[in-house]
């Protein structure tokens, strides 16, 4: 069965998208393969359908249990085998999959990056015969995304494990170094590159710098009424105060964000999918998966951390080609949060070692002892014994991460777990002596099924939503059915894993790579740098500003942005921004001409101007190849960089 023939078998379309076609056909003749897609652009569908038509299981790296887990029940509903494991699952529902692959006829594995070097998988998948590897969100894998993940640098051993099997890297946002970095980190062997435009002609962009941001969001959602929206915050709080306060005015808003069971974020977003509820209020844990295509307005409370980030949420507006908009709000305010955000990620090497000091006392590991245990790692418990930021010690973490230190997942959510210990009669039997707890069961067997075969994930938040029982009632009563024997009960865990890679060291044997700490906070700086540049960006399209960034420089104006529709004919203003931009970048070239090895910091302070602009033609230039960044983070220029 041909390609087209097995997407309209399974997916029931008669013809590919754009690019859709040739990438498939890449994989099939056993090219390694990247893929630039937009956000609803169909990436799923290049790597699916050759995995039905290659012998053999395919392997799908991705970084979200949440989406692993909506990928493959689409797939069974669609008559496709496709398995995943993850955290949540015993190691015996582990092994049963993994042998479900070797064995059996699965055609895609889902995993996410920390399973890979685990004894099991590495043991199983070599007797696997594996069609192909596809790497979701490919940008993770590389230092230069705004979504770095240690984790996937581990994919690189299934490059070794597997040589000859073709591999495919997918992301919606990269730019020329990040595209660069991702084929060397995979080891891809020259790849074949597919790259959709950057353009979204139906969605325009808007900033709208004002201090009632709460009075413009609801000037937004009445400018379309009835139409479905999304507004992004940064923080859980922001969520549902936002929430709220929407709903007051009469508007059919509610709230969404990763600290919310999962049952219940699968009520939320199925009831925001089927148009109940109009407008979702959520952090970024909302939107990876989603696939609603009559967003007509996608609106940003604050600015994201990076242009990427903004340009993949935006473009959840408008999938179905219709005028849709992507709203911006900022206030100076903004800009200092941001530069606060940047020190908070990169505490100093002080608070580093002291936080690394405390992790190993609270364990109570010694020096020399502790590598490749893994831990519950309470960080609720860990900050308040030890007085400190949780925000401190979550970037702390994430630096001696960088260097090999230690891995603390991200899996905050190990959901209860139940399974019936008696059978169908004795449980009938019960429910007749034990009245109080008749309502209850009833209340698990109306909403799950398996029941009595295997352990069943629960939500106590849904149960109490259906039953009327409070939530900590329905936990007293899984403990009282668990005592009586009449169930199984693994109760809810909500802490990370701490993973110990190396032993405990002497602080004065720690070492902190510049490369993990200089070189990507001065990243940090350039992305916010961007972001700033955008949104106090008057005379310059926002559509051009996006699409050069991600070096599409046949960019044309957009006519429906905010700049475009202040415009008024010709722009001296562009060509006055155009010069402003030259001379900032001869000064920075005059500036390490003069100061080889020069430092960020010591460059701004010679140059008395806005900082956003300064740091905006420092990209503009690395991005050109003419200065380039060493791994210590000192700036250097190219022997012809002029």
């Amino acid at each position: 069965m041909d390609s087209l023939s097995i997407l309209k078998k399974y997916w029931g379309h008669s013809a590919f998208r754009e690019y859709q076609s040739e990438i498939i056909n890449s994989l099939l003749s056993g090219r390694d393969t990247v893929a630039l897609l937009p956000t609803g652009g169909g990436k799923s569908v290049t790597y699916q359908v050759p995995a039905m038509m290659h012998q053999g299981v395919a392997i799908v790296v991705t970084p979200l249990i949440a989406l692993m887990k909506d990928q493959v029940e689409a797939l069974r509903r669609r008559g496709i085998r496709a398995a995943a494991i993850n955290s949540a699952m015993t190691l015996r529902e582990i092994d049963i999959a993994l042998d479900n692959c070797v064995y059996g006829d699965v055609k895609l594995l889902y995993i996410a990056p920390e399973r890979i070097n685990t004894p099991i998988f590495r043991h199983r998948v070599m007797k696997m015969v594996v069609s192909l590897v596809a790497v979701d969100e490919a940008h993770c894998i590389s230092q230069w995304g705004y979504d770095f993940r240690p984790s996937y640098l581990k994919i690189a051993l299934l490059r070794e494990w597997l040589p000859e099997v073709p591999f495919i890297a997918l992301t919606a946002t990269a730019t020329k170094l990040v595209l660069e970095d991702i084929c060397d980190k995979l080891n891809l062997k020259n790849p074949n590159v597919f790259r959709s435009s950057f353009a979204r002609e139906n969605l325009a962009f808007v900033v709208r710098h004002t201090l009632n941001k709460l009075e413009h969001i609801a000037r937004v959602i009445n400018s379309m009424p009835g139409s479905s929206g999304i507004i992004y915050v940064r923080s859980r709080q922001d969520a549902q105060d936002i929430a709220d306060h929407l709903r007051a005015r009469g508007i059919a808003a509610d709230f969404y964000h990763a600290g919310l069971g999962a049952s219940i974020r699968n009520i939320k977003q199925n009831e925001w999918m089927q148009g109940k509820t109009k407008v979702i209020v959520a952090t970024n844990a909302f939107g990876m998966g989603i696939d609603k295509a009559d967003v007509r307005y996608v609106v940003h409370h604050q600015i994201p951390e990076s242009l990427e980030a903004y340009y993949q949420e935006a473009g959840r507006a408008g999938r179905d080609g219709k005028r849709s908009y992507a709203v911006l709000l900022y206030n100076e305010q903004d800009s200092e949060k941001a530069t606060r955000r940047i020190a908070n990620e990169y505490p100093e090497r002080e608070t580093i070692e002291r936080v690394y000091e405390h992790i190993f006392n609270h364990l109570q590991v010694s020096i020399g002892g502790g590598k490749g245990e893994i831990y519950d790692f309470k960080i609720w418990e860990f900050v308040s014994r030890y007085k400190l930021y949780t925000l401190t010690v979550l970037n702390a973490i994430k630096i001696l991460e960088l260097n090999g230190y230690m891995t603390l997942t991200d899996e905050m959510d190990n959901p209860t777990r139940i399974k019936f210990r008696v059978a169908r009669d004795e449980l009938y039997r019960i429910q007749v002596e034990r009245v109080d707890f008749d309502g209850f069961v009833k209340v698990l067997l109306r909403c799950y099924t398996g029941l009595f075969t295997q352990f069943v994930t629960i939500d106590e938040a849904l149960l109490s939503r259906l039953s009327g029982y409070s939530e900590q009632r329905i936990v007293e009563m899984l403990m009282e059915l668990s005592r009586a024997r009449v169930i199984n009960y693994i109760p809810r865990r909500r802490s990370p894993l701490l993973i110990l890679e190396e032993e405990r060291l002497p602080l004065a044997n720690l070492r902190i790579a510049p490369e993990t700490y200089n070189r990507r906070k001065m990243q940090s700086e350039l992305k916010v740098a961007a972001m700033l540049e955008y949104v106090r960006e008057m005379s310059v399209c926002r559509g051009v500003v996006l699409r050069n960034y991600f070096d599409d420089n046949r960019a044309e104006d957009c006519g429906v942005c905010d700049v475009c529709v202040g415009r008024r004919g010709s722009s001296p203003a562009e060509t006055r921004q155009l010069q402003r931009a030259q001379s900032i970048e001869e000064r920075i070239i005059e500036y390490l001409t003069h100061n080889p090895r020069g430092d960020i910091h010591a460059l701004m302070a010679t140059m008395p101007l806005d900082p956003t602009r300064v740091m905006g033609s420092l990209r503009e230039l690395m991005r050109r190849d003419v200065v380039v960044q060493l791994p210590g983070g000192e700036l250097v220029l190219r022997p012809d960089g002029r």
